[in-house]
């Protein structure tokens, strides 16, 4: 994503270091570099798509670890329970801490997955947002472009006239 913000930075900076066009507020541009940052956003927005990607797959194994980890948990909990139960005097005891280890252990499970959910949600937004701010950007960066090489274009056509009516 820091790649995609630099290049846009770039996009900014020759913008802002081009040649103004005379009596006008326009300036003007060297059309293949804009291209050629343009099609470097291109190729690293995927890369930065990937990277959601790759966060959500990270949630999901967290999510599996985190029942993995439940249920072996519960799973010793209940051996641990079997063992106590042969003690005819702690079996009570036994039976009320195997209850509590294993509502314990699904309540850190149910907490482990809400809080890997609620991350990969937060980290999701962050790259749509960032995404959206970046296409508006570019819209933006389009029509100001293009209002620029039509006003310039503009001033070609009047001049030429102008040329053409001296010039009789």
């Amino acid at each position: 994503m820091d790649a995609v913000l630099k290049l846009l930075d770039e996009l900014e900076d020759v913008l802002d270091q081009s040649r103004a066009v005379p009596f006008s507020s326009k300036v003007a541009i060297d059309k293949d570099e804009i291209y050629d940052i343009i099609a470097e956003i291109r190729l690293r927005l995927p890369n930065d798509i990937k990277q959601s990607k790759f966060i959500v797959q990270e949630r999901n194994k967290i999510l599996i670890d985190a029942q993995n980890e439940a249920k072996e948990i519960e799973k010793s909990a209940e051996e641990k329970l079997a063992r106590l139960v042969d003690e005819h005097e702690i079996t009570k005891a036994a039976y009320t801490q195997s209850t509590d280890i294993i509502e314990k252990s699904k309540k850190n499970a149910k907490e482990m997955r809400i809080g890997a959910t609620e991350y990969a949600d937060e980290v999701l937004a962050m790259a749509e947002s960032r995404l959206k701010e970046m296409m508006e950007n570019l819209r933006r960066e389009s029509i100001d472009i293009d209002d620029f090489f039509n006003h310039s274009l503009d001033v070609i056509y009047e001049n030429r006239q102008e040329l053409r009516g001296t010039n009789r």
